[in-house]
């Protein structure tokens, strides 16, 4: 199913997709701006997430996978994918808050980004960059993953960091989380997604 943005007239609102590798800091970046967001009317999907609740990182909804498989065969999201051994669902409340004009800000994947431009043609893509070497202090110090683990996720973004889609926003995380609050801010009101 698609979001038709034309159908709902000038109230549609549009989705806001940021993606980045794991350790780009997008928790980070979407917590430190929520309250402004929230004040300029953006909405946060709470993702929900195959992994345990207790675990450290963003405030998703943790589920096991049958519950997830349950509430995807229900149709309780907008979209859904797997990566990294999870699965990872983004609410069908999306849709709802787009159709009442609402800009909707989602925790995405890179990989998924195609199957998202396709259901939502207008989405705006944010990609949070970071250099090499902070990625990897910030993915130890998270203490989720192995050595090994870590050297292949590093690897698979440098692979990913070549880019030629003219349509993706790079957003530069490597320094401090209030310049990437600054420039995510900047960016939507250059998309005149908020005021």
């Amino acid at each position: 199913m698609q979001h038709d943005a034309s159908a709902q007239g000038e109230a549609s609102g549009r989705l806001i997709f940021l993606i980045g590798p794991s350790g780009s800091g997008k928790d980070s970046l979407i917590d430190a701006s929520r309250v402004q967001l929230a004040a300029a009317g953006v909405e946060i999907a709470r993702r929900v997430i195959t992994r345990s609740a207790e675990s450290k990182g963003e405030a998703a909804q943790g589920v096991t996978p049958e519950r997830f498989e349950t509430m995807r065969a229900a149709g309780a999201f907008a979209m859904h994918w797997r990566a990294n051994g999870l699965d990872y669902g983004i609410p069908a409340q999306v849709d709802h808050w787009l159709a009442q004009g609402r800009p909707v800000l989602v925790n995405g994947s890179r990989a998924y980004l195609p199957q998202a431009r396709l259901r939502y043609p207008d989405l705006l893509a944010v990609c949070l960059v970071v250099k090499p070497e902070v990625l990897r202090d910030r993915l130890l110090a998270r203490g989720r993953e192995t050595q090994q683990q870590i050297d292949q996720r590093l690897a698979r973004n440098a692979r990913m960091q070549v880019s030629d889609d003219a349509a993706l926003h790079l957003l530069d995380n490597s320094g401090s989380l209030q310049a990437a609050v600054a420039a995510l801010l900047d960016l939507l009101r250059k998309e005149k997604l908020i005021t």
